[in-house]
């Protein structure tokens, strides 16, 4: 299971570097991609995250889409708290991702699953 993590988070960090994101960007898309995809096996045990190119309003980026069907999270709002923690982790997952990503959305509803979309948009240099 940890190779999927590997998998997945390399995915991610190497389309980064061919779409010419910076590197600190190409470590924060694949560290948050990490968090999240943890998440999944340890509370949902299966579930599938999507990587996508999209342009929006002059915007360039990478959508990361993670759906799982696990146990839901009864209460996002205190998921998104650092250090708030159902499990065995340090509750550093799901903050700690918002933290890496432009933008961030938790939908869940108990005993159905949990989907998490979050962006990293290419900034322009110079």
């Amino acid at each position: 299971m940890s190779g999927d993590i590997i998998t997945v988070r390399e995915t991610g960090r190497n389309l980064a570097k061919e779409e010419d994101f910076s590197n600190n960007d190409q470590t924060f898309i694949a560290t948050a991609i990490s968090e999240i995809a943890r998440n999944i096996i340890e509370y949902a045990q299966t579930g599938e995250i999507q990587i996508d190119l999209v342009e929006k309003k002059k915007l360039y980026g990478i959508v990361i889409t993670s759906r799982d069907e696990g146990p839901g999270i009864p209460d996002i709002k205190m998921a998104l708290l650092d250090g708030y923690s159902t499990g065995k982790g340090m509750g550093m997952g799901l903050p700690g991702a918002k933290r890496l990503m432009d933008e961030f959305d938790v939908t869940s509803k108990v005993g159905v699953g949990t989907t998490v979309v979050m962006a990293k948009w290419k900034h322009s240099e110079g």
